[in-house]
């Protein structure tokens, strides 16, 4: 799930600095798969907090040792804000996991500019073929190979068909138009129409990157960030849009201090049936069932449709917003740090994520394996996409990813205007 906060995100820009200090200490392009203590014990992050994820992943760490006698893996879970903000500390002491989670991107071309992580090109080239495509284009750095895919996806619109019913709501809306429309109605219904985590940041920056691309199209994102420049009329139009949404006070009340996974955040106020849609990704069905009172979450209730398009943008429906996640390797670590992730990468423990970790596989002939049908819209939703924009706070260097984040919270904050977002965008990217 893509994330960041002020504070991390803004950090990681040290990461550069350590390029050459991180040759003195391990070299900038280990292209290599050995190396480590030699002390038999691989460290693991991942963000992966929520069942049913997090017990599959001790299982296939546990599984990995008995296969291999003498190597013994920490696994350590950690939620995004926290993973983000440990991250920053060791890798500022030059000091990386073995194994750790990544969303790709400007964050991933960091670190390997930085000399963190191994070049993992000849190690996975026999079984790279194996492999989306597109699930694995975030973690190509010019050319090379610096991250494993492990699941992919896209951002979409959860909501409770239930209370849309309720509403008079008898098909979800397929333009931003109808959309406002649609936040009307249920607002009248006496239901809240969205929520979300306003705390954590990077759920709101999902509003204004899919608005962007909807108005200025792909392209646009594109010229933009190689123009250095978000300043044109589309970006200040797509921020417009977002205001015309915050004007009708859309989300649950406290949302400025709410985070996504807590008892009290955007999942649970859906699952709980106390708002009537998100904007979030694949992952968020099994997140319903993590934090609903009942450990249910929503069943039959729950439907997705994907992010409404905008009356005369360049952008169309079939371009979509999102990613997946990834293992880069540290500089450091032993050569069964790549022997785990090819483990991991298998048809069969894919199937098995699949199956039973409400993820989308980013191996081919392991998508079949997907039982829940939400997942199974949202992967057919990928396999028709016409277009693919990774999160902008992973997809842009992190100076700028940070800024898109910040700016769109203070967006929704009624504390910016659509003209001071990307003008603040604009200047951290000249920085």
């Amino acid at each position: 799930m893509s994330m960041a906060n002020q504070v991390s995100r803004r950090s990681l820009l040290g990461l550069a600095a350590l390029g050459a200090g991180a040759g003195a200490l391990g070299g900038c392009d280990d292209s290599s798969d050995t190396g480590g203590s030699g002390s038999g014990t691989l460290t693991w992050w991942h963000i992966a907090t929520t069942e049913p994820v997090r017990s599959l992943y001790a299982g296939m760490a546990r599984d990995f040792e008995a296969a291999n006698p003498g190597t013994k893996i920490e696994v350590v879970p950690l939620e995004n804000e926290a993973f983000k903000s440990k991250l920053t500390t060791v890798t500022q002491a030059g000091d990386p996991p073995d194994i750790f989670h990544t969303w790709g991107g400007g964050v991933l071309r960091q670190q390997a500019e930085a000399g963190l992580i191994k070049d993992l090109t000849t190690t996975i080239a026999p079984w790279k073929g194996s492999f989306n495509r597109t699930a694995i284009t975030p973690y190509t750095i010019d050319g090379k190979d610096r991250a494993v895919a492990v699941d992919t996806g896209m951002v979409g619109f959860w909501y409770n068909r239930a209370l849309f019913t309720a509403a008079g709501i008898t098909t979800p809306p397929g333009t931003w138009t109808e959309f406002l429309a649609v936040v009307r109605r249920l607002k009248a219904a006496g239901t809240v129409p969205i929520a979300l985590a306003g705390k954590e940041k990077w759920p709101g920056h999902y509003y204004w990157a899919y608005l962007a691309m909807r108005v200025a199209g792909l392209g646009g994102l594109n010229q933009a960030a190689k123009d250095k420049s978000f300043e044109s009329p589309d970006f200040v139009a797509a921020g417009s849009h977002l205001a015309d949404l915050v004007a009708l006070q859309p989300f649950q009340p406290g949302f400025l201090a709410a985070g996504y996974a807590t008892p009290d955040g955007q999942s649970a106020t859906v699952a709980n049936r106390k708002a009537a849609m998100e904007l979030m990704g694949q992952w968020a069905p099994s997140s319903h069932v993590s934090t609903a009172a009942d450990g249910k979450g929503l069943g039959a209730d729950l439907g997705f449709f994907p992010f409404p398009v905008v009356a005369g943008g360049k952008g169309v429906a079939t371009e979509v917003f999102g990613g997946g996640g990834g293992f880069a390797v540290g500089r450091d670590a032993p050569a069964k740090a790549t022997d785990f992730l090819k483990f991991i990468s298998t048809v069969e423990r894919q199937r098995v994520l699949a199956a039973k970790g409400s993820m989308i596989p980013t191996v081919t002939g392991a998508e079949d394996a997907l039982t829940d049908p939400q997942l199974q819209v949202v992967a057919r939703t990928l396999a028709a996409a016409t277009g693919f924009q990774l999160y902008l706070d992973q997809a842009y260097p992190p100076a700028i990813g940070a800024q898109v984040n910040d700016s769109v919270a203070d967006l929704l904050a009624g504390k910016a205007n659509p003209t001071q977002v990307v003008r603040a965008i604009t200047e951290a990217a000249r920085r």
